[in-house]
């Protein structure tokens, strides 16, 4: 499964440019605001899931953050990315995995996940993927996957839906709700998909 996935990604990212992918936004300015209303400090540990060739490092490095990961599963988004940067890009720690095998070596101050977790649509893995970020987010989870109103599928692949209950049900049992909305997002087609965001608080033991 993790291995057509990421042939899947491979080929998109190398057969498509930002313009013709509905995911692309030239400014993630939502994620933006929530990130800047957790007030992190500069050299907080920031991880960014599936970021792929997402700008939202690139605003996080304008923003003065100096401790930024990006994960995900191709490696030709991530190449996309450290070309668009240049010499920035050496500021920022770069990982290929799949998120189901990700196995994080430190803990993260925030935990970022704009339509990654969305695609995990069997118990096994959303129960992985749960397991990874109660194990290594020390702070916030920001999070966004398509709404009950939103599309059922993405990139010729099945998501798995939420509206705020079920999303939040995800992770209550060591997060605390912080906020939960959902938005439009417009692609570069001029189409709508709405988004379910929650953003969550690591509780005190």
């Amino acid at each position: 499964m993790q291995k057509e996935r990421q042939i899947h990604w491979d080929s998109v990212y190398e057969t498509k440019q930002p313009g013709e992918v509905s995911w692309t936004q030239e400014k993630p300015k939502t994620s933006l605001d929530l990130i800047q209303y957790l007030n992190l400090d500069k050299k907080a540990k920031i991880i960014d899931i599936g970021g792929g060739d997402s700008k939202l490092a690139d605003h996080l490095l304008d923003e003065g953050y100096e401790n930024i990961t990006v994960l995900d599963i191709s490696a030709k988004a991530l190449e996309k990315a450290k070309l668009r940067l240049g010499k920035r890009a050496e500021k920022i720690k770069w990982i290929v995995s799949d998120i189901t095998d990700f196995e994080p070596t430190t803990t993260y101050d925030l935990w970022h996940d704009r339509a990654t977790f969305h695609f995990l649509t069997n118990n096994a893995e959303i129960k992985k993927y749960i397991d990874i970020v109660h194990r290594s987010v020390s702070g916030f989870l920001v999070i966004a996957t398509f709404s009950d109103n939103g599309p059922q599928k993405c990139s010729g692949l099945t998501i798995k839906q939420y509206n705020e209950d079920q999303l939040v049900k995800q992770f209550i049992s060591d997060f605390d709700k912080l906020r939960c909305f959902r938005e439009d997002h417009i692609t570069p087609f001029n189409t709508l998909q709405n988004f379910q965001f929650c953003s969550f608080n690591r509780r005190s033991k």
